[in-house]
């Protein structure tokens, strides 16, 4: 028998808007040519397909580790038999050199991440079946989640008209003009193509809606500590990316906040870890809202 545990619909949500970015990037990244691009090499299909296999691994790998412990908490104990090696398999993606930034071309180990991603997808589809796939009850902090959203959307505009391969006119936000990135190479302020600030939004976002699942016991604490560190490392990579394409590129600020892609003794990693401090101490003491008249 499976056990007592949340619906399956944020979980699925989630899902969808993994599988968007990576048409999204398969489209955009086939279409243009890699000089149009950051950091490939490839072109064609055959482009499109290596650098969505990298979007499998980061974000979507990590993404993918929450998936799996939010279906796991509802899904008999065996089925850690699968869940136990997706999770592995999706937390290579942390060890360093297998997503390179200087070097987004898809290589063998990438398909680690992606068959851990594939396990925790068949995860969340069988908790589906044992759960279903509607929505948790109205919580405590969904006035917040909803807030943070529409601040993550409008933040995000000009890397989802990137991720389809157009410049927005100038304006609220820069794209076209010129900007000079950390190693003095002069590229759009905001190149076509996929962005890591676009990838903190999406970590952001599904951890925003798995956050929702109302579980109780150990899985709740280890689902708990999971997404509020993918809270806090989401908002801060869509900040520093935010912060130094649309501030630093238009002259308005010279102080760079540094990347936070890499766990390291920083202070930029401090923000991460007492943000996720935060989000954990508020997600504890969340209720369930009583919506009986």
């Amino acid at each position: 028998m499976g056990r007592v545990g949340p619906p399956q619909g944020e979980a699925l949500v989630t899902w969808v808007l993994a599988a968007l970015v990576c048409v999204a990037v398969v489209v955009t990244y086939a279409r243009l040519e890699p000089g149009e691009l950051y950091h490939v090499s490839g072109s064609g299909l055959g482009g499109g397909l290596s650098r969505a296999l990298v979007v499998l691994n980061f974000p979507t790998a990590l993404v993918a580790i929450g998936l799996a412990l939010v279906a796991l908490a509802v899904l008999p104990r065996r089925a850690w038999l699968v869940g136990a090696p997706a999770i592995a398999l999706c937390a290579v993606v942390a060890w360093p050199g297998v997503v390179d930034q200087d070097d987004l071309d898809a290589r063998p180990v990438n398909a680690v991440p992606a068959l851990g991603v594939l396990l925790a997808l068949g995860l969340t589809l069988t908790a589906g079946r044992a759960r279903g796939s509607s929505f948790a009850p109205r919580r405590s902090l969904d006035g917040v989640r909803v807030a943070l959203a529409v601040v993550v959307l409008l933040v995000s505009i000009p890397w989802l008209a990137a991720e389809v391969g157009v410049f927005l006119p100038e304006g609220v936000f820069i794209m076209e003009r010129p900007g000079v990135d950390p190693d003095g190479t002069v590229i759009a302020a905001v190149h076509l193509g996929h962005h890591h600030g676009l990838d903190g939004s999406l970590i952001l976002a599904g951890a925003l809606l798995l956050s929702r699942a109302e579980l109780r016991g150990r899985p709740a604490t280890a689902v708990r500590l999971y997404l509020s560190l993918a809270v806090g490392y989401g908002m801060v990579n869509l900040a520093q990316d935010a912060w130094n394409e649309q501030l630093v590129k238009r002259d308005l600020v010279d102080w760079r906040i540094p990347s936070a892609l890499e766990p390291r003794p920083e202070p930029v990693w401090l923000a991460v870890l007492g943000l996720a401090a935060l989000v954990a101490l508020a997600l504890r003491r969340e209720t369930t809202v009583d919506s009986a008249p």
